[in-house]
């Protein structure tokens, strides 16, 4: 796959313009929090996903009735994507393109392998196969083949020898495939079928796929175990989904797919945690940064984020990372910290305690810093603790993260710029806005 490649976007009455497709996940859709905003009224709101990565390029469709067009035949699901190839979504069309400096470069390195193959190419005339070939709707609608992929078959019952994690991570890569097949997750959520539902229908199909090959699960294999695993890595955030249910873990590090720790009562710990690969981490940060209008890719490869539950998401992926996608998760106490827990763990004393409330109340300005860790946002949440019930608060953050009780509380988020570098607001522009919203406090944060 080329280094760089490019976007030649169509619009209806307007000439083709052309925009870089660096690594990474481009929502397609008339959202403006999409990457590639397309608006008509027979385009969804989130209509398909681009996935550019180091070695494949795939589209994935995500509509309903109106369809995404490759190379003039709809497609259902997820398939490969070859440069060149027209796409059509509404009146919109769009190519992926290789500047001419790029593409000259890779033929003498990819001459040299083809040969011993290319007798083989003719043979399987019926079932066009070939990886770079664009695979037909049906070869990926077909809801009746073997429940595992041919090409990698399971570990034999009879092993007696303790699972690697590489056999581990190749059957839940196989049981995840089925899953994705057949219950088509991505169009469900982008159709916002309900949660309980969602998880209902999820766990019945994976108990069917593992049901059908638990004959050749290796012993010694929990199924339930490895339902739990597939289910939260396809629908949660997979192998940290145990880790945010633990009240101990306060924080959680993703260094690439093979590495995840943890910090316990002030201690960095490695845990069993892994990932099936780059591309299951990837998918974890898409669903934490998505519904938030906010995108990562090469071009914009960090992301501040945060989970429903308020904890800060920090992400990072290639080209600034070079072990693969990294992610960290600072979790947020289910019962927020008070100053008497503050006075208790010796981070304050009581006389500062009552210095900052009375500076509060009579509305003195106050700048909260501090390094990594220090407790921030935390002895932030504590002094807006002291701010009267009956006083109107605007918060102003780039990833909203502060909790604060009161009733009357409008809370603004900063947003990045979408792939076309439009559409970015910043947090001066909210504070400017803010003002004209009749505000007691804002909290800037």
């Amino acid at each position: 796959m080329p280094d760089k490649l490019q976007i030649e976007l169509h619009k209806p009455g307007q000439p083709p313009k052309l925009y870089p497709a660096n690594l990474g996940i481009y929502t397609i859709g008339s959202d403006d929090d999409c990457k590639i905003v397309l608006q008509h009224s027979t385009i969804e709101s989130r209509h398909a996903i681009l996935i550019v990565q180091d070695d494949s390029i795939s589209i994935e469709d995500l509509s309903g009735p109106a369809g995404t067009i490759v190379d003039g035949s709809r497609i259902k699901g997820r398939i490969p994507l070859r440069p060149d190839q027209r796409v059509d979504i509404g009146p919109y069309a769009f190519y992926l393109r290789i500047p001419p400096q790029v593409f000259q470069a890779p033929p003498p390195v990819h001459v040299a392998q083809p040969p011993p193959a290319a007798p083989q190419i003719p043979a399987p005339a019926p079932a066009p196969e070939s990886p770079p070939a664009f695979v037909p709707p049906r070869a990926t609608i077909a809801p009746t083949p073997a429940p595992l992929a041919p090409q990698q078959p399971l570990p034999a019952a009879n092993i007696s020898a303790p699972l690697t994690i590489q056999q581990r991570r190749m059957i839940k890569q196989q049981i995840h495939r089925q899953l994705v097949e057949r219950l088509d997750i991505k169009r469900m959520t982008a159709s916002r079928v309900d949660k309980d539902e969602l998880r209902d229908r999820a766990l019945k199909t994976l108990r069917g796929i593992v049901g059908e090959i638990s004959a050749k699960l290796p012993v010694g294999l929990n199924p339930e175990a490895l339902i739990k695993e597939v289910y939260d890595e396809a629908i949660g955030l997979g192998p940290l989904e145990d880790l945010l249910e633990d009240p101990d873990v306060t924080e959680i590090m993703v260094n690439g797919p093979n590495q995840v720790y943890v910090e316990k009562k002030g201690k960095i710990l490695a845990t069993d945690k892994s990932f099936m690969d780059d591309s299951s981490v990837l998918a974890i940060i898409e669903r934490i940064v998505a519904p938030l209008g906010r995108r990562i890719d090469e071009s914009q490869p960090y992301v501040d984020a945060r989970l429903s539950d308020g904890s800060r998401v920090n992400a990072i992926i290639h080209p600034l990372s070079l072990i693969g996608p990294c992610l960290t998760i600072r979790k947020f106490s289910k019962v927020p910290f008070t100053d008497r827990d503050l006075i208790r763990f010796g981070t304050i004393t009581p006389s500062i305690a009552e210095f900052t409330q009375v500076c509060v109340l009579f509305r003195k300005n106050i700048v909260v810093s501090g390094g990594t860790g220090s407790g921030k946002t935390t002895l932030l949440n504590v002094l807006s603790s002291y701010l009267p019930e009956t006083d109107r608060i605007i918060t102003i953050e780039d990833a909203a993260e502060l909790r604060l009780n009161q009733s009357h509380v409008v809370r603004l988020e900063a947003r990045p710029p979408n792939i076309e570098g439009k559409g970015a607001i910043a947090i001066r522009d909210l504070v400017r806005n803010a003002l004209r919203m009749r505000p007691d406090r804002i909290v800037v944060g």
